[in-house]
């Protein structure tokens, strides 16, 4: 029963794909966009979204965080529906496509790690890096279905020289490995390991991996961001700033801990520049503040 289920999603999944190519990538982004818009904040999850943008904007009118709510759902819904032509874009003056600025910083010579977060259309990353001639890999959260995960893995594969690593200790060991080998590692830094350290992230504490400088550290690779902005239906721009600084001085925990929190507060930057392309959806910051316990940001971090 269960696979008969799972082929039923799978089939779902490879409809879904079909309208949007069939519409091709503008019309398949707005009606992603409207549909999301429309249907999004209605949803229960939005509740969390709404909670997270109390905490972050306090002081803010509710009216401009409903409109941020319901921007930051016309990008998922865009993201949703693009899916299918992310490997078909290139880089480009206009229309669907991206472009790149800072392209200078890009590692080239040997080992290296970028680092992004779930802004605009993530997807277009290791596309965009692949691209531009960086031997490129990067994580991804496998779904539970093993037939819609072969369909989305062969998708942002297709016409480009990636490897994607499913989370878990296997795709550890398979990232390392090609760090090892001179390859650069696509890392999306913006959601809560409760494993990990407590950085302050949009002047909350928030648990924060530090795999980033961790492997940083160990192979002594920069750490290059990468902000992904959405300048229209299916088109994006791509800053690539000049790699972290590395702190020279203090023990390892101190350099992981310096590490982590610059990453945070620069990503921090990109979401208050633009609120409404960031994943606002999911409990980024401690269960308490889900609770209403200790005040709206009682607890807070510098």
């Amino acid at each position: 029963m269960r696979r008969f289920w799972w082929r039923c999603e799978a089939a779902l999944v490879r409809g879904l794909l079909a309208l949007s190519g069939w519409l091709g990538p503008l019309r398949a982004s707005n009606l992603g966009g409207a549909v999301a818009r429309a249907l999004g904040p209605r949803l229960p999850v939005s509740r969390i979204g709404r909670r997270n943008l109390e905490l972050a904007f306090p002081g803010s009118e509710a009216a401009w965080r409903e409109s941020v709510l319901r921007d930051a759902w016309e990008n998922l819904g865009r993201t949703a529906m693009e899916m299918p032509h992310v490997p078909r874009l290139l880089r480009s003056a206009e229309g669907p496509g991206w472009e790149i600025t800072g392209e200078e910083n890009l590692p080239r010579r040997g080992a290296g790690i970028l680092l992004s977060a779930h802004l605009a259309n993530w997807e277009i990353l290791l596309r965009a890096a692949a691209e531009s001639g960086i031997r490129m890999g990067g994580f991804y959260r496998a779904p539970d279905n093993p037939f819609v995960d072969a369909i989305v893995r062969r998708m942002r594969q297709e016409g480009a020289d990636i490897q994607l690593f499913p989370k878990g200790s296997k795709g550890a060991r398979l990232g390392l490995r090609l760090l090892a080998d001179g390859g650069v590692l696509g890392l999306l830094g913006d959601q809560k390991l409760n494993e990990g350290l407590e950085v302050p992230f949009l002047g909350i504490p928030a648990m924060t991996s530090p795999a980033a400088a961790e492997l940083a550290l160990r192979f002594d690779c920069p750490v290059v961001l990468v902000q992904v902005l959405r300048i229209g239906p299916c088109r994006f721009r791509l800053r690539v700033e000049p790699p972290l600084p590395m702190p020279a001085e203090g023990d390892r925990h101190a350099r992981l801990l310096a590490i982590t929190r610059a990453m945070n507060e620069r990503i921090g930057e990109w979401v208050r520049e633009r609120p409404g392309e960031w994943l606002w959806l999911h409990r980024r910051f401690p269960a308490r503040y889900y609770r209403g316990e200790g005040g709206a940001r009682g607890g807070a971090g510098a």
